[in-house]
């Protein structure tokens, strides 16, 4: 399954829950089908377990399924010719939901549609009859049986004998009540008022013949709060918001359209919103930029208007799906209020030929007026390109990293920067427990990849370290523990605090540095561990969060 730009794998048995003898949840009308019934078991191990799968979004499943972007929108507010827009995104490989809201759950309106449930739309024809050319749609409900009874159904539906045998043949028509219906794109706007769309990405391959899905680039990203200056919102997305660089030059190829403009979707996708039962409200801007311009400066965000702006929204994930004239634009994906924490994930769907890139900050040569924005881990901890040199040095020779080596790197990284001297706090059991927490192969060491996961994370937390070591001393004071968690995302209670007092802190009751980044790597872990057995996001297993946390913790 697609997480956060990463595929998981999720491995079963094929042990299903029955009860007399059939099947308790997701079952094929084929006595011998079962592959559907083992990928919910996979999804519902990954959610958590089955109760996590009830009354979910169908968009985010698709994009858990397939790597794909969604976008929902009301059937209203499509003003664009609605069989031009459905047969395209076909074209491109989007799936396709619909469902009709007014009503209550899973009852049937006069002419079998069931509200609030989930269909699929699975073609777009031009059909043509004895009057004429008529638009009819094909729409799947998945639970079969119900189908609509209304013009152009399975059953003694007389619109079909205005068409001929051959065109019944080319549509693969089939009359039987097997949950799949024609209708006609008007009733189809009359009885469904919600659709929910999944574009794809090269993510899955080659879909199918003459499917055509979006190029994708990903970046991943956080915000980190209080590190840069402050300000009104608009110049703050200089000083607090990372940019990226939209190049557009390939005009679409629609035919009979003069308008040369290029499509594109941007997607940005908060991460763990869930697990940390915290909601941001992102926004997502995007500026016209001169042809040599690679980024904006606060001045400029200040004189600019966004050309394109989303609504902001606490959803897992935003989108701007637009086209504009060729040229170049920068996007700037940023929190509704200032000083939140989160981490995030941009990607960026462009026709081929057209790219999306981070955009370079102006160098020291090409700044006047401009003020450039750093970061406190800059002054502590060594650049990327000097972290792999350390990392091949200190690894062994089939490029692991053992505790032991892992206790080497990081000492040697500190020595020179801001927080050179804390290295002799930064144990040996320290770096045990990274290895543990980091490795994803279960071998007891870590490889460049995840190391390189371990760094990002710990350029993130020094941000955060060095922002509240306001004393300078290479320790947290107790009292600056918790606003330096919270800023990192975690909340935690009086008895957690208490906790970390006992179990974390050094004889003066201050956390060292390599002492924070244990925390929190400690932190993270845990309650990742804990969402993976949280039965629907409710905060409780067989014992409550705080408990599992101070349980857990003190390990």
């Amino acid at each position: 399954f697609w997480q956060y730009g990463e595929w998981e794998e999720v491995r079963v048995d094929d042990l299903l829950p029955t009860l007399g003898n059939k099947l308790v949840y997701l079952s094929s009308p084929e006595r011998n089908e079962f592959w559907s019934s083992l990928l919910e078991k996979a999804y519902a191990k990954l959610k958590g377990g089955y109760r996590a799968l009830e009354m979910g979004y169908p968009h985010e499943a698709m994009v858990d399924m397939t790597g794909g972007v969604t976008e929902v929108f009301n059937l209203p507010l499509v003003s664009m010719n609605l069989p031009e827009l459905l047969r395209n995104l076909l074209a491109k490989g989007a799936l396709i939901n619909c469902a009709n809201g007014k009503g209550p759950l899973e009852q049937k309106n006069e002419l079998g549609i069931l509200f609030k449930h989930a269909y699929s739309m699975t073609a777009v024809e031009r059909v043509n009859t004895s009057n004429g050319f008529v638009d009819l749609v094909r729409i799947l409900n998945p639970w079969g049986n119900t189908e609509w009874t209304g013009p152009w159904s399975d059953i003694n539906s007389g619109e079909w004998r205005t068409v001929s045998p051959e065109e019944q043949s080319r549509l693969n028509r089939v009359r039987r009540e097997d949950g799949e219906f024609w209708m006609s794109v008007f009733d189809f706007q009359l009885n469904f008022d919600m659709v929910e769309v999944c574009h794809l990405t090269q993510a899955l391959g080659e879909p199918g013949a003459g499917v055509k899905p979006w190029n994708c680039v990903m970046h991943h990203g956080d915000w980190v709060p209080n590190i840069s200056a402050g300000g009104s919102h608009k110049s703050s997305l200089y000083w607090q918001n990372p940019q990226f660089l939209l190049d557009l030059t390939e005009v679409d190829f629609v035919p009979g359209n003069t308008t040369k403009t290029c499509s594109f979707i941007v997607a940005l996708m908060q991460k763990y919103q869930r697990l940390r039962r915290i909601r941001v409200h992102l926004f997502l801007h995007i500026y016209p930029a001169h042809p040599k311009t690679t980024f904006l400066s606060s001045e400029d965000l200040l004189k600019i208007p966004p050309i394109c702006y989303n609504h902001y929204s606490s959803g897992r994930e935003v989108i701007i799906h637009s086209s504009l004239h060729p040229g170049r634009y920068i996007i700037i994906p940023s929190t509704s209020e200032p000083n939140q924490h989160g981490e995030f994930l941009l990607r960026v769907l462009t026709e081929p030929g057209n790219s999306a890139t981070p955009a370079q900050k102006p160098t020291p040569h090409d700044v006047s007026l401009i003020k450039e924005p750093s970061y406190p881990h800059q002054a502590a901890l060594p650049s990327l390109v000097s972290i792999r040199q350390l990392f091949n040095k200190h690894s062994d020779k089939k490029g692991s990293c053992k505790p032991l080596n892992l206790h080497r790197l990081l000492s040697e990284a500190l020595q020179g920067g801001v927080l050179a001297g804390s290295e002799k706090y930064l144990s040996l059991e320290h770096c045990k427990s990274l290895v543990v927490l980091m490795d994803s192969h279960g071998i007891a060491r870590l490889d460049w990849d995840d190391f390189e996961t371990l760094w990002n994370k710990i350029r993130k937390w020094t941000d955060i370290f060095l922002v509240y070591d306001t004393n300078k001393t290479h320790h947290l004071e107790y009292r600056e523990v918790e606003p330096a968690l919270k800023a990192a995302g975690i909340t935690v209670n009086d008895l957690l605090l208490q906790l970390v007092g006992l179990r974390y802190t050094e004889p003066d009751l201050t956390i060292s540095y390599p002492g924070f980044l244990y925390l929190l790597m400690k932190l993270e872990t845990m309650i990742h561990k804990f969402q993976a057995y949280d039965m629907m996001g409710q905060g409780t297993i067989t014992i409550s969060y705080s408990q599992w946390l101070h349980m857990t913790m003190y390990n």
